[in-house]
């Protein structure tokens, strides 16, 4: 039944054109992982690889997403149900608009509710900015568990820092931001134990 939902939600959010995105897409990226899983990981808009796959998470961002994954315990293909606050690309992978986010909003909301996660990860300040209070910086707030949200009641929101920005910090010394990350994805495995 699960499965079934979230394909004709990817076949509806296929012939949206709520936005000028849809002029320029390859593919939407929908999502990747199990519909099974406990921990949703919320990322920001699909990037060039990502557009072309159709999969959420796999240019350089996305491999080294997936080594903290791996060394933090979770796996990727069943622990995790992957999905970006967009379903189709921003032009030179610009931060998304209000209006872009609000045009996919309903394909977002409507994952959560099917998923159903008790976990949402909220994968960098964009996709942190639309659960949570938009003046708080992810630097300050990644890591902390976030209640009671508004329409999300039951579900634990956790924000960490996005692999784009890990990246460029090549550090993994004690409380790095690489160190920090990994040490984030470790308490996330630990509360679904």
């Amino acid at each position: 039944m699960t499965f079934e939902k979230l394909k004709n939600l990817e076949k509806e959010a296929q012939q949206c054109e709520c936005c000028p995105l849809f002029a320029t897409r390859n593919n939407i990226v929908f999502s990747d992982g199990s519909n099974k899983a406990k921990i949703m990981l919320i990322g920001e808009a699909p990037g060039a690889d990502e557009d072309k796959l159709g999969k959420p998470f796999v240019g350089r961002a996305g491999k080294l997403l997936n080594e903290f994954l791996r060394s933090a315990g979770i796996n990727r293909d069943e622990d995790l149900y992957i999905a970006n606050t967009l379903k189709c690309r921003p032009p030179e992978n610009r931060k998304p608009t209000k209006e872009e986010k609000k045009a996919c909003e309903k394909f977002l909301q409507a994952q959560i509710e099917i998923i159903k996660p008790k976990i949402i990860v909220l994968c960098g300040a964009t996709a942190m900015e639309s659960f949570l209070d938009k003046k708080l910086k992810i630097s300050k707030v990644r890591g902390q568990i976030f209640e009671n949200i508004k329409g999300y009641e039951g579900i634990k929101f956790i924000p960490v820092l996005h692999p784009s920005y890990l990246l460029r910090q090549h550090s993994t010394e004690i409380n790095s931001p690489r160190n920090l990350t990994l040490k984030d994805l470790i308490m996330i495995k630990n509360l679904i134990k």
